[in-house]
């Protein structure tokens, strides 16, 4: 097969290591693509915003499978264009992709269908927000409705920081984006990263995996995109799972189905692990990003058939192997980030920390000058690992981030505390 992947970041990087590995692969190509991706496919420079010219690529070139791997082109229509013109793509429509486009949407959603989230009301102005956030008191989260990449959530611990994220989101800082707020209720538990795969109806589930949202150790600072993350998550126990499928995802498809937007693709649930059982904090309609990277190194299966299946609606009888081994990702971030950042500085010591025992590096946020790995964008590295035990991997891990020369960067040095706490493989 020719297959066209859309993406640049660390969670492209890991599909474009795991599509290339598959025996029906016949060409691989990536847009954008980043220095990382390039020894995995061909990258071309097509805009993934301008679909008519991603629809030209794939007819130039025969392309038989458009993986899109970002949400933004999801959201913006990009498969309802593709199949337009006959081009098979794994991800979801435009309709089914108000899942990740608007919370207010997924919030309505579970209303009507009586499944599990925060108490919650989405607000286009301010003052009613405010005078709702405090009835309730703090902690509260405002959410901005609309894509805000991974950056329009506050979790405000009082009453006057929610108020200033309210002003701060409705007075246009993020764009169409923050047009309406979402105000809800503060879960307390254990988060947990929970994907299937759905062809419309039927849904497969994969492996759970545990992200690190915010900047620094010890779950404190800004929320990011993602600074981290390890597979299994052992808070998603076999009944946690069965109880999230039975609760949260099932009647989610259902729901999509009856309004006439079945859902296709990957489906990430963002999961509270509460008290009285998993709640949804909220949807994506794609791969996580840091979580996709721990996921292919535990796929034991070839990837492409599942996302053909997945286009086909063929995933009734469809099954995959995972590696029982624990996997772990640390991210490597341009200091600065998620605020502003410096982009160019040389990022040395690469083939040094590949050499570390059973490590992986994704690239996100990179490229190639004159030779050299430069850091061009926030997230710009992802070392990873595979190993026995949970405890081994995060050696592993690292060990190589260890021998990496940049001084523009920094990381978390926590990654998986959490699944040592819970002395799981």
């Amino acid at each position: 097969m020719n297959i066209l992947l859309l993406g640049s970041g660390g969670r492209e990087h890991a599909l474009a290591w795991k599509i290339a590995a598959s025996p029906l692969t016949d060409r691989l190509w990536c847009a954008p693509g980043n220095a990382g991706i390039a020894q995995e496919a061909d990258c071309v420079p097509v805009d993934i915003a301008d679909h008519a010219a991603v629809i030209a690529f794939c007819r130039d070139n025969a392309v038989d499978l458009v993986v899109v791997g970002p949400e933004a082109p999801l959201v913006a229509g990009l498969v309802d264009n593709l199949a337009g013109a006959g081009i098979k793509a794994f991800g979801p429509s435009r309709g089914a992709a108000r899942l990740e486009g608007s919370k207010g949407f997924t919030k309505a959603l579970c209303r009507a269908s009586h499944i599990p989230t925060a108490a919650y009301e989405v607000f286009s102005a301010a003052e009613p927000a405010k005078a709702y956030v405090r009835a309730r008191g703090a902690p509260i989260v405002v959410k901005a409705d609309g894509l805000a990449a991974g950056k329009g959530v506050v979790v405000a611990e009082t009453v006057a920081q929610a108020e200033a994220a309210i002003d701060q989101m409705l007075s246009g800082a993020l764009g169409a984006a923050g047009e309406s707020v979402v105000v809800e209720e503060f879960l307390t538990g254990e988060e947990a990263s929970f994907f299937v795969l759905c062809d419309g109806e039927n849904a497969l589930p994969l492996a759970s995996a545990q992200d690190h949202k915010r900047a620094y150790d010890h779950d404190v600072g800004p929320n990011t995109g993602g600074m981290g993350a390890y597979s299994p998550a052992p808070v998603m126990t076999p009944e946690i799972t069965a109880r999230t499928m039975d609760e949260i995802i099932r009647p989610t498809l259902k729901a999509m189905a009856a309004m006439g937007s079945p859902y296709k693709g990957v489906l990430f649930a963002g999961l509270m692990i509460t008290a009285e059982g998993p709640k949804l904090i909220e949807y994506n309609v794609r791969f996580g990003d840091p979580e996709c990277q721990v996921l292919m190194l535990r796929l034991m299966s070839d990837l492409v058939p599942a996302l053909v299946a997945t286009c086909d609606g063929q995933l009734a009888d469809f099954d995959l192997r995972w590696f029982p081994q624990s996997a772990i990702t640390v991210v490597l971030a341009a200091k600065g980030y998620p605020g502003a950042y410096q982009k160019g500085s040389v990022i040395e010591g690469l083939r040094a920390a590949m050499e570390v025992d059973d490590v992986e590096i994704f690239h996100a946020g990179t490229a190639e000058r004159d030779g050299q790995v430069v850091a061009v964008g926030g997230r710009v590295l992802n070392i990873c690992a595979i190993a026995r035990t949970l405890v081994e991997a995060r050696a592993q891990a690292y060990a190589a981030v260890a021998e990496i020369r940049w001084p523009g960067g920094f990381c978390r040095t926590d990654i998986g505390a959490r699944g040592l706490v819970r002395r799981t493989p």
